[in-house]
Formats: C-alpha cells, sequence, structure tokens
C-alpha cells in the first residue's frame, strides 16, 4: 500500500507518466483494469495551475521581519518558509523528513555531517545556489552576538566549511542521531550570501516556490509564482495574498462572503456550524502543537516549585477540553513531548496529572501560603479563547486560595512586549518533530541564553541528561532517558501545558489538497502555498 502511495504522489506530482505508473503498479500485483482506473483518478484529482490565494493567519505582529532568525509565530513561518525559501531538508506531507537544498547527507559517527547539495537550484534572482550560501546562512544563527532564535539548536555546530559549490560539512561538538531534522527549522532557510559572509535577509530572496512583490509587516504579504521553481509538481497558484487577521469571527467572515479562500483556526465552538456552510470546508490536523501557561521561575512566587505544583494541581484540564476545544484536542500532562513524537512517556511512566484541590491545597502549605494573588497576561495570538480558558482557571484555583486575575493584551506585539516580559503568561509551541529539538530550544538552559526559555527552567540532571540522550544510538536506553527528562519537566520546570490543540482550518471547497497533510505545523507544515492548489 505504501509503494502504490508513492506512484500515486509522483504521478500527481507529474514525476512519471501514467504509462509508467500502470507498468509500475502492474509490477506490485495491482491488476491492469484496476491500475488503469486508480491512474485515471488520480490525474483527475492532478493539481491546476492558477489564481491567486487569499489566505488569513494569525500570528503576525508590525515588528514582523523577513530575516529568518527573527521568525516567532504562524504568519512569518508561512510567508518565510513555506514561499519565499527552503531549507536543507522539510518534513514531508506524512510528517516525515526528506531532503529538500540537500539531495542526501551522511555521518559515519553522528558528529560529523556531509550534506550533499543539488545542483542547477537559483536563487530568484537568477543566481545558483553555492555551498558558500549554506554557510553563511547556518553561520547567521552562530556567535555570541547572534540573537537568532535558532542559536539554541546550532550552538552544536563547531565547525562549518564549503566543500566545493556543492557540499557543506558541519561538525558537531558531539554525535547527534537526529541532526538533520533539525536543519528543517523554520529559521534556517537558505539566503543568498553577501561578499562579506553575512546573508542577504532583508530583500526577500530565496530559492523557495513563491518570489516577494510586497510586504507589509502585521499587514499584508504578496508574492508571485517563481517560474523556475526547482521543484516538479509545486507552487501552483500565480500568486498568494497572506493576510494577519487575529480576530476569528472576522477571519470566518472573510471566508464566508467569499474575500478569503483559506483561514486558519475557526472557532471550535462554531466550527460544526461553519462546516455545513455551503462551499466551506473545515477540517482538522493532529500533531504536537500545545499550549502552555508559561511562568518567569526567576520572578517571586515562581521561584518557589511548591507555588507552581499548586498551580498545576488547581486547574481543569478536563474542563479545558470539553468547554474551550469542544473535543479538538487532547490532555496535555505538563511535558512539551507530543503524541506524534518517539519517545513521549506513556501515562504508565508519568501518570496524568488531574485537578486535585487536595493536592493544591497541600502545596500552598509547603509554600507557607493561605492565600496567594496573581495576574496572568493572554491574547488570543498566544491560543484561541486563551482568556475564556484562564477564566475557568480563576474559579478552579479559587477553592485553593489562588486569586487569578486575568490581562487581556494587545495582539499586536504580544511576543515582543509580552511574553518573556511578563512573569506568567499563556503561549503555545508547535512542538518538534524530535525530543532533542523541543529540549534544546525551549528547555535547556542555552535556551535562555538565546532567548527562547520562556520559563527560564535549568535543570542540572536535565542539563546532565541532554547531550548523552542525543548521542545515545541504543534505543531502549535513548528512551529511559527521554523519559526521565520528560518526568525532570514535569515536576519541576514552572509551565503548565494542560492542552494538546489540533491544527483547525477553514477553506472554500475551491481549494484543493494531497490525501495527507503534515500536522508538524497548521497548513499543511505552513507548506499550503506550494503543496496545494484549486480545483
Amino acid at each position: 500500500m505504501k509503494d502504490i502511495n508513492h506512484l500515486k504522489e509522483r504521478l500527481s506530482q507529474g514525476r512519471i507518466t501514467r504509462r509508467d505508473f500502470i507498468r509500475s503498479a502492474i509490477a506490485l500485483g495491482v491488476a491492469l483494469p484496476t491500475a488503469t482506473s486508480l491512474s485515471s483518478a488520480v490525474l483527475a484529482a492532478t493539481p491546476n495551475k492558477g489564481g491567486m490565494l487569499r489566505q488569513a493567519l494569525t500570528g503576525g505582529a508590525s515588528s514582523d521581519s523577513l530575516d529568518p532568525a527573527t521568525y516567532l509565530d504562524s504568519y512569518m513561518i508561512n510567508v518565510g518558509m513555506g514561499q519565499l525559501r527552503n531549507n536543507l531538508t522539510e518534513i514531508d506531507e506524512n510528517n516525515q523528513l526528506v531532503p529538500e537544498l540537500a539531495e542526501s547527507w551522511d555521518s559515519s559517527d553522528g558528529q560529523t555531517w556531509a550534506f550533499k547539495l543539488r545542483q542547477g537550484v537559483e536563487f530568484h534572482n537568477g543566481r545558483s545556489l553555492k555551498a558558500s550560501d549554506v554557510v553563511a546562512s547556518i553561520q547567521h544563527h552562530l556567535g555570541e552576538k547572534t540573537k537568532s532564535a535558532a542559536k539554541g539548536i546550532v550552538s552544536q555546530i563547531t565547525d562549518i566549511t564549503a566543500d566545493g559549490d556543492h557540499q557543506v560539512t558541519m561538525v558537531l561538538e558531539g554525535p547527534n542521531a537526529d541532526f538533520p531534522y533539525l536543519m528543517s527549522d523554520y529559521h534556517l532557510g537558505i539566503c543568498p550570501a553577501n561578499d562579506d559572509g553575512t546573508i542577504d535577509t532583508q530583500s526577500g530572496l530565496g530559492t523557495g516556490g513563491y518570489k516577494l512583490e510586497s510586504f507589509d509587516p502585521g499587514v499584508r504579504t504578496l508574492t508571485v509564482r517563481n517560474p523556475n521553481y526547482w521543484k516538479a509538481g509545486r507552487a501552483h497558484f500565480d500568486s498568494v495574498e497572506t493576510l494577519f487577521i487575529s480576530d476569528t469571527g472576522a477571519r470566518e467572515n472573510g471566508l464566508m462572503s467569499d474575500e478569503l479562500d483559506l483561514i486558519t483556526s475557526p472557532a471550535a465552538a462554531t466550527a460544526g456550524r461553519l462546516a455545513k456552510r455551503p462551499g466551506i470546508e473545515v477540517f482538522y490536523t493532529n500533531g504536537n502543537q500545545h499550549c502552555t501557561l508559561p511562568m518567569l521561575n526567576n520572578v517571586s512566587p515562581f521561584n518557589d516549585n511548591n507555588v507552581v505544583m499548586a498551580l498545576k494541581h488547581a486547574i481543569n484540564r478536563q474542563e479545558w477540553l470539553e468547554k474551550i476545544w469542544f473535543g479538538y484536542a487532547s490532555l496535555g500532562n505538563d511535558i512539551p513531548i507530543g503524541p506524534a513524537n518517539r519517545y513521549r512517556a506513556t501515562n504508565e511512566e508519568i501518570p496524568q496529572r488531574e485537578y486535585d484541590l487536595d493536592k493544591a491545597k497541600y502545596y500552598m502549605k509547603e509554600a507557607g501560603r493561605s492565600s496567594l494573588d496573581l495576574k496572568i497576561s493572554v491574547a488570543d495570538t498566544a491560543f484561541q479563547n486563551s482568556d475564556d480558558a484562564c477564566v475557568l482557571f480563576q474559579e478552579t484555583a479559587r477553592p485553593a486560595g489562588i486569586n487569578i486575575e486575568v490581562v487581556r493584551k494587545p495582539e499586536d506585539g504580544y511576543w515582543s512586549n509580552v511574553w518573556l516580559v511578563d512573569p506568567w503568561v499563556a503561549s503555545y509551541w508547535g512542538g518538534r518533530p524530535t525530543e532533542d529539538w523541543m529540549f534544546s530550544q525551549v528547555y535547556s538552559k542555552n535556551a535562555i541564553d538565546t532567548g527562547w526559555s520562556e520559563t527560564f527552567f535549568n535543570n542540572p540532571r536535565f542539563e546532565e541528561l541532554l547531550p548523552q540522550a542525543r548521542a545515545e544510538l541504543d534505543d531502549a536506553k535513548r528512551r529511559e532517558m527521554y523519559v526521565e527528562m520528560q518526568r525532570v519537566v514535569h515536576d519541576n520546570c514552572s509551565v503548565i501545558i494542560p492542552i494538546f490543540s489540533a491544527y483547525g482550518h477553514a477553506s472554500s471547497d475551491k481549494v484543493k489538497r494531497p490525501e495527507n497533510i503534515a500536522s508538524n505545523w497548521e497548513f499543511d507544515g505552513n507548506k499550503n502555498a506550494e503543496r496545494w492548489w484549486f480545483g
């Protein structure tokens, strides 16, 4: 079945002819009439070229920049990684790591990695991609002076060199079996190198399926198809208009009035009614996206783990699942490793934390407090209905003597003015394909230095295990380490992770998509502009 699906995918992308498909299908044991029928069905669903895709996303801001080192949320991920630029590797529609600008990679010891680059790839201005562009693009995120959010995952690189024009070699501080996954990070898009070894971050030049026409930060981006795109069967729209619309109702109204073709995050409470409207489809993908309520543990009272543990037992996660997400989610257990990850702890290994007033009161007593007054900052850009969710938290925490004031903050500038600034906030993460990636980027000591740690978590045992698990090749031992690290976060990190939420989308029925779509981010891993089309 996997082989026939692969053939169907190649036929739909124009990589093989119908005759090749039928011949290969027969070789797999498919009868001639069935193979012929399958080829007809695939070709009937083959993407059409043309049209302007009008899409509305959350996660934009007036401070947005084309510099990939600065990307913070879904809007710029979609524009930067999904339209303008490519990475060395990518996560495909089947959630598998596949080559992108690197056609292959190899390592004999997990510490020295050689990436062989595709030939014939051009930037939007016609200049050929070279290894020197890759070196400069990765170095953009390295060094003491860099402010890149990717520093936490690339800091393990001790040396990077161009071996001719078509190979890049990276040496790590220690073995990392998952290193090629990191090269798919949305900050690591490849930009053209300047003569001085820096990169051009502001023109929007890249090797992606679309070229930049205009960019109005926090408002609108317009891109047009790259006629010389190197990926066969990709980038079907003539142009893509990407709007930042934070208000859920405004996005839904734009879709219903035919002013938009595609929107993110329809309201869970009304998704059923929206789906019943003629010409509109609502669909969800489950992945590692999770909502967080992080506390800065260098600020009182969150520097007392007893206070944090009281809060972790004073939230009713089941109520959030039913009243805020209406079932389009699953319970979180105060660990950032999701259901799509390989080494996620089971409930037998780390029991599900439940609403328990007695335990909340116990930890309040251990903290020497009979009552506690707190403020939590929220906005829909953190996660939809975060204000309503935290009002529920307010109600369930009150009987434990915890009084929570829910402070609604402006959507614009939330990530620069509220997140990492206010002591307790609402936040979210898209999750990462590997445990090491998630832990390194957000929970390691190094993440504090890069400005990417939302808790200032710094645990010696966690830091000891991080490089050991990264280098361990024995699967059972590696799992044991990652489960212990999850337990350390579960019991010692000042973050509440109540929910793993599905990615919600709504579109015109004119928008077509493949049978499988990626779940590492919304909008098919934010690659919808090059993978989807109009029917």
